[in-house]
């Protein structure tokens, strides 16, 4: 039953995706878009065959389902793999890299596009399934001891494909057969004489898969491409697998079924060439007279980051530690709407797709290293509807400052004089905190330490937005602006506090704006502040009620004593231009570091910065290398709970010999096309989670972002 749910959810995403992406069509084919070049039509031809290479670094996620199974025709309770425990590396849906070879067929009339393709891949995918054999006259045996292991290596499906092109995109669902090989191992331990028994059995499973995508045409002979699916193996199979000795015991009986969610990378090559029509040109057009594109606005992000992390120090681990050896997977799919209402009021909405984890489930490193892994990750693509606000707009006179379309910006005219009031929901990033050179994962670092203040301990929601009010005023030579917003019920908690008048965030920040003489380059200088009532424990009051043994866990103690408390801090923002291509930007941020956070993460001083180049030098102007490091700490009391064994909102190694955390990120993203960008990025970090017995830890990563 929980498998046919699960396909209508599958569907129900689809049909979603098709509803989004739909206007995006209509965009494309709309009569009134500028004339297309003479040279072609305003969209690629991908007829003819194709061939590629894909793979999955930690993106696809697999879940064996078990059950009923007997022993000697008596039956052991249902299970899923993965159900003991929330581990990151065991979590309930078995993580594997993937990848191999596909190839296929289109036809194409006008925009339309319809094919087959078939695929290849491999996986190592594989569960120890914990199970209990406990009642059956084996009482001295681990009740958690691994009778059975499944492993998956080989993924095979032949699929159609039904798409819509335009510009040189492709956006496509598609359908069909899949199949994948399973292997059954199991041990029993044999009391009678001693050692074990061992059993193996190999089944093939047949199903459906359902999937979409989007692909883009680099040159007229390659694509990149991004490919979801959902595979679903058929109803479970009953099979037997050994006997466990012993008059208790008796042959072995079970069934199994498992699903899968995979997601691609994957670069395509085009024999007979692809006929793509030349980039657009680089400004949207627009009456000059009035500053206006139009009362619509409509963009389009897609982010996919790979990182891995191989072996480091690890004597030991706790619930929350960095595990070594694991590569992990992320990708969102972000639609930007807005709308003019009147010239002064615009509305806005972003639904988003997010799928996959950052490496141990976004956990073990305070400056996190990935800053599209969410603490709401999931196996499957999930929807969100991240912001939705309005916009109203107050001139109060000066030159008028022409606004471009944009991502959440419908163009426009706005004084340079203003006042801005936003209500909805929204990330307080999206309007604090702001730097040229550091600030979105998307495009420039990774590390939460380098693209934020990462000391300020922001009121959101797991995924990281919040519902409140903001207020702007705005001049030339500078900016004062303020947010009073909900807080999360509890540390790290994806439901908001709906109390705002007795727990809620006031965050406030001025903007200096100036250009340094000697330079003549522009600079912003920041100053923020931030005062949040929120739901948490007082960090030296949970480690004295530990110590005097009225708790013996600290973490019992954290949850018995939490209540609205106030936490304080404040950060410096600084951006400098050095010249045309080269800029510098540094961030200090501090926090009282009495209580815990609960939100952002583990982190109650931070310090950062670095230097952002662009290619002109080297005759590639769009391209950009950076260079950063960080160094986080942690308050006295802070320090002391978690040696104490605290499990904070990233990390808790269960212990602490304690160091500050330090991290060095380099990157180069390298400008593909005017819509697609491919960054490599390495990572070094330093007491991972502020431990000196962890680490260090090398992190490998790239990232293929695309927008429109």
């Amino acid at each position: 039953m929980r498998t046919r749910s699960v396909t209508l959810a599958h569907v129900a995403v689809l049909a979603l995706t098709a509803s989004l992406l739909a206007p995006v069509a209509a965009r494309a084919a709309d009569p009134a878009a500028p004339p297309a070049a003479a040279e072609g039509p305003a969209y690629a031809d991908w007829s003819g065959g194709y061939l590629g290479l894909e793979g999955s670094a930690g993106g696809s996620y697999g879940a064996y389902n078990f059950g009923p199974t007997t022993i000697g025709g008596r039956p052991v309770p249902a299970f899923k793999s993965g159900d003991s425990t929330g581990r990151s590396d065991q979590g309930r849906d078995a993580t594997t890299a993937a990848g191999g070879l596909f190839g296929g067929w289109n036809w194409q009339s006008g925009p339309w596009v319809y094919g087959v393709e078939a695929s290849l891949d491999a996986a190592n995918l594989k569960r120890p399934v914990p199970s209990t054999i406990a009642g059956f006259g084996y009482a001295d045996v681990d009740p958690a001891f691994n009778v059975v292991r499944a492993k998956t290596d080989l993924y095979g499906a032949l699929r159609a494909r039904l798409g819509y092109s335009f510009d040189r995109y492709l956006i496509y669902g598609a359908f069909g057969l899949t199949g994948a090989n399973a292997r059954f191992l199991a041990s029993y331990p044999n009391l009678d004489v001693g050692g074990q028994n061992a059993a193996r059995r190999e089944l093939g499973y047949v199903g459906f898969t359902l999937g979409a995508g989007i692909q883009y045409a680099i040159t007229d002979h390659l694509a990149l491409g991004i490919d979801y699916r959902y595979i679903d193996l058929g109803g479970s199979r009953r099979f037997t697998l050994g006997v466990v000795p012993g008059d208790a015991g008796g042959p072995v009986t079970s069934r199994a079924s498992f699903t899968s969610n995979q997601l691609f990378a994957r670069l395509m090559w085009f024999p007979e060439g692809l006929r793509a029509p030349p980039d657009p040109d680089e400004t949207a057009p627009h009456d000059p007279d009035n500053g206006d594109t139009g009362r619509f606005s409509l963009h389009g992000q897609t982010t996919l980051i790979a990182q891995g992390v191989p072996g480091f120090r690890s004597p030991y681990a706790g619930a929350q530690s960095l595990v070594p050896h694991q590569a992990r997977q992320t990708t969102t799919a972000t639609i930007f709407l807005g709308l003019k209402l009147t010239d002064s009021t615009e509305i806005y909405y972003n639904p988003e797709f997010s799928q996959g984890f950052g490496l141990s489930r976004t956990l073990g490193v305070a400056g996190f290293v990935n800053g599209e892994a969410q603490k709401a990750g999931a196996p499957f693509p999930k929807l969100r509807s991240n912001r939705y606000y309005v916009k109203q707009t107050i001139g109060l006179g000066g030159e008028t400052v022409e606004v471009p379309d944009g991502p959440n910006q419908v163009a426009t005219r706005y004084d340079s004089e203003r006042i801005t009031l936003i209500a909805g929901k929204f990330a307080l990033g999206d309007f604090f905190d702001g730097n040229v050179y550091a600030h979105d994962p998307r495009v420039d670092f990774f590390n939460w330490s380098l693209w934020g203040a990462s000391a300020w301990d922001f009121p959101a929601n797991l995924p990281g937005f919040t519902q409140g009010v903001y207020a702007e005023y705005n001049r030339p030579e500078f900016a004062i602006r303020a947010a009073y917003t909900q807080v999360p019920k509890e540390p790290s908690s994806d439901v908001l506090d709906p109390r705002v008048f007795r727990r809620a965030g006031l965050n406030a920040e001025f903007e200096q704006r100036y250009v340094l003489p000697w330079l003549d380059q522009p600079g912003k200088l920041r100053l923020g502040l931030f005062s949040n009532v929120g739901v948490s424990a007082n960090n030296r009051s949970v480690v004295t009620l530990t110590q005097i043994g009225a708790f013996d866990d600290i973490n019992d103690a954290v949850a018995a004593t939490r209540r609205p408390r106030r936490k304080t801090g404040g950060y410096i923002n600084l951006e400098q231009a050095l010249t045309p291509e080269l800029g510098l930007f540094a961030r200090a941020s501090l926090n009282d570091g009495r209580t815990e956070n609960i939100s952002f993460t583990d982190i109650d001083q931070s310090f950062s910065g670095g230097l952002s180049l662009k290619g002109k030098a080297w005759d590639r102007p769009d391209d950009t290398v950076g260079i950063g490091a960080a160094m986080n700490g942690l308050s006295p009391s802070h320090r002391a709970a978690f040696a104490a064994g605290y499990f904070g909102l990233l990390v808790g190694d269960g212990r602490l010999n304690y160091g500050t955390e330090r991290a060095l990120e380099t990157y180069y993203a390298l400008n593909l096309t005017k819509f697609v960008t491919l960054t490599f990025d390495y990572q070094f970090v330093n007491n991972p989670g502020y431990n000196r017995d962890r680490g260090p830890a090398h992190f490998f990563a790239s990232r293929l972002h695309a927008d429109f």
